[in-house]
């Protein structure tokens, strides 16, 4: 196979690396330098005079400090990545809400025994959704006043004095920093994940070459072999003889070994050009996720029949093809479920242009779906596409004989639900 045309995986993976490590760097960086300021200026007030609360506050900032650049790591998964486990949401939480306790218990530590709690949540708002993200910091926000609304103007006044102004504004800034260092982040990823989708398209179609090119070639020439060697063979049975006898049956041998190449031939092309369900299942969840489409699979049921499933995995190819060229689809969703004795795969999609005639479900039109429609009935099935004059979604309906029994070897390999 040719592969100079392939792209090349192991300098950009590299370079994904590096931008990784910049960003960790970078974050890790941020949390250094506001606990190392909001601890120098502990340190201002435990020189004026020691006291078990202002060490307890110290002990508190440092483990918190120690838990979010611990934390820090898991900032790869980018935004909404998801929590962690709970033990570690757990370590980073309850330090942080000792420390903003601490704060009631000395004058003037309220401010700054509420940044520790105020950095976990802006950590934490980063890995979950957007509204979960607001209410994080809206909480955040609150705890940090709720010691300044519990005292007097003439109490609180003097913690704004000096430094602290640094520390605030810098930890007011934490979020945007975080989000848009993550951020940049994804980007890197979304072009590394659409270099993996390239590189699997590349490697895909050179396959689908070679088998095409390895049917054509070698094909034509056994079927050659095997035609010449069986004239040659009718040709000897006129003038039986020994010798003839003897070359005759060297001549059969070369005709069946001629077609056993063929058939091997043909199977190991069947073997290239073979359409799995879950394969082409997965391709569609992750080149619909990349195209920007919220993509949702619900897998059920799936025919036993292995021309069934070949014709179902082509009309998720084409369906996914079809949302790919002919519309902005920002949400599709792909079923696979068994009514009345068949197996029915659903794809529909939001992104049909409303400006588009309006057709009820029925025989699907084009010449893509023309081709699918046949091979699909070849399987006893049915194909009707549509879009809904309400909603404005396009749905690809296909229906094919299903055996009895669930899903198998598909629900393994592809999961349920991708966004």
């Amino acid at each position: 196979m040719d592969t100079q045309n392939f792209p090349q995986t192991r300098e950009t993976g590299a370079g994904v690396n590096a931008t990784w490590n910049y960003t960790l760097a970078s974050i890790v960086m941020f949390f250094v330098v506001i606990c190392g300021f909001t601890l120098l200026m502990l340190a201002e007030r435990i020189a004026e005079g020691w006291s078990p609360l202002l060490a307890v506050l110290v002990v508190l900032m440092l483990v918190t400090c120690v838990v979010q650049v611990r934390w820090s790591w898991f900032l790869r998964a980018g935004i909404d990545g998801g929590l962690p486990s709970r033990a570690w949401v757990t370590a980073l939480v309850v330090p942080s809400v000792l420390a903003w306790a601490c704060g009631f218990f000395g004058e003037g530590l309220s401010l700054l025994a509420a940044v520790p709690l105020w950095l976990s949540l802006s950590l934490m708002s980063c890995l979950v959704s957007r509204r979960a993200r607001w209410w994080l910091l809206t909480l955040g926000a609150v705890f940090c006043l709720i010691p300044l609304w519990t005292q007097e103007a003439a109490a609180w006044a003097p913690m704004l004095q000096g430094p602290i102004w640094f520390v605030l504004i810098y930890a007011a800034f934490m979020p945007t920093m975080l989000l848009l260092s993550l951020w940049m982040w994804g980007i890197v990823k979304q072009l590394d994940d659409a270099r993996k989708a390239a590189a699997e398209l590349a490697v895909t179609q050179e396959r689908l070459r070679f088998a095409s090119d390895l049917h054509d070639i070698q094909g034509h020439h056994l079927q050659v072999i095997a035609l010449k060697a069986e004239l040659t063979e009718r040709l000897l049975e006129r003038s039986p003889a020994p010798a003839n006898e003897q070359a005759a049956a060297q001549v059969q041998e070369i005709r069946l070994i001629a077609k056993q190449a063929m058939e091997e031939t043909r199977a190991l092309v069947a073997g290239l050009r073979e359409v799995s369900l879950a394969e082409e299942l997965e391709n569609a969840r992750d080149v619909l996720t990349l195209a920007g489409a919220e993509c949702t699979l619900d897998l059920v049921a799936s025919p036993r029949d292995t021309r069934a499933q070949h014709a179902l995995a082509l009309a998720v190819r084409e369906g996914t093809t079809n949302i790919l060229r002919h519309s902005e689809a920002t949400t599709a969703a792909i079923s696979l479920r068994s009514e009345g004795g068949s197996c029915v795969l659903r794809m529909t999609n939001n992104g049909v242009a409303t400006g588009e005639p309006t057709a009820a479900l029925g025989r699907a039109p084009g010449s893509g779906l023309a081709g699918l429609r046949l091979r699909i009935e070849a399987a006893g099935g049915s194909l009707v596409s549509g879009r809904d004059a309400d909603t404005g979604t396009f749905e690809l309906r296909a229906e094919v004989p299903l055996s009895t029994g669930q899903l198998s070897g598909i629900s393994d390999s592809v999961e349920g639900t991708a966004k």
